[in-house]
């Protein structure tokens, strides 16, 4: 395992940010953090969740698809694609980490495979930090996430403690990136590591939401879902939605999208954009 030190976190900083494009939460104006890309002077953000999902890297809100360009009766089609460079983001909880996968499941495991999500997926590098400090209203480990990750999450998994942040490889990427930052980190025992875990689990075991039941939910048989479906409940949840979509956008697991089409002055650009199932004109 490799550490550095809090107070120097800015020359790890710096040192990636220098190779490729690095992003990490930021505090904003508006008294939250989002992800920003790192530049000469930007300082990583304590806060413990983003506004957004980090998804955003991997599925952008608006994407450039493909281009039809017509002249007269010939088409000409042209693919927008191209190789994404390599990026690292840096301060993804493990909540956000796991909604990848669900998304991985469809645009990577289904035939076909979305290449435009795969691009992204194959060059951005991951790095997961442990939560020390979970919020009251999280209830990550009802979904079976480890919010210590005691199971890998992400392409690095990293953790404070001692006033140290401390590094763990989990895949290739991961090596490559510590292999990268091996000039600024130095050689540690876990020991640090196994205390603040234990601390982290002890807090999460005491949530409220900790041993939230959701075997109505998780656990359905397909005959019964009509019945949940047309529960009554729904009509009370549902008379302070006003239908923005605001929940879906900011979910790590939402991927939904629309395809339109924009007229050029000589052809069509076709745009893939986010949708939400609350949306009263879905599908």
């Amino acid at each position: 395992m490799l550490s550095i030190s809090k107070d120097k976190i800015d020359s790890l900083f710096e040192l990636i940010g220098s190779k490729q494009p690095l992003y990490l939460p930021v505090d904003n104006n508006a008294g939250t953090a989002d992800f920003q890309k790192w530049e000469k002077g930007t300082k990583f953000s304590s806060a413990l969740k983003t506004v957004r999902s980090a998804k955003d890297f991997f599925f952008p809100k608006t994407e450039h698809m493909v281009s039809y360009q017509m002249n007269g009766q010939e088409v000409k089609v042209e693919d927008p694609r191209k190789d994404v460079e390599d990026f690292v983001i840096f301060g993804v909880r493990a909540c956000d980490a796991k909604g990848f996968e669900c998304i991985d499941g469809v645009y990577l495991n289904m035939n076909p495979v979305d290449s435009y999500y795969k691009n992204r997926r194959d060059h951005g590098t991951v790095i997961v930090l442990a939560c020390n400090e979970p919020a009251k209203t999280c209830f990550c480990t009802s979904y079976k996430i480890d919010p210590t990750l005691a199971s890998p999450a992400g392409d690095v998994s990293c953790w404070l403690a001692d006033d140290k942040y401390y590094f763990q490889a989990n895949t290739e990427k991961g090596k490559a990136f510590v292999e990268n930052a091996k000039s600024v980190l130095a050689d540690a025992a876990d020991s640090a590591v196994e205390a603040v875990k234990k601390d982290i689990a002890a807090k999460v075991e005491k949530l409220p939401f900790a041993h939230i039941d959701l075997s109505k939910v998780g656990d359905v048989k397909p005959e019964q879902m009509m019945k949940i479906f047309n529960s009554k409940v729904w009509t009370k949840v549902s008379e302070a939605c006003v239908g923005c979509g605001t929940c879906t956008y900011v979910c790590p697991t939402c991927m939904c999208f629309d395809v339109r089409d924009f007229k050029t002055n000589n052809g069509i650009r076709q745009i893939r954009c986010w949708d939400s199932c609350m949306f009263n004109d879905f599908t």
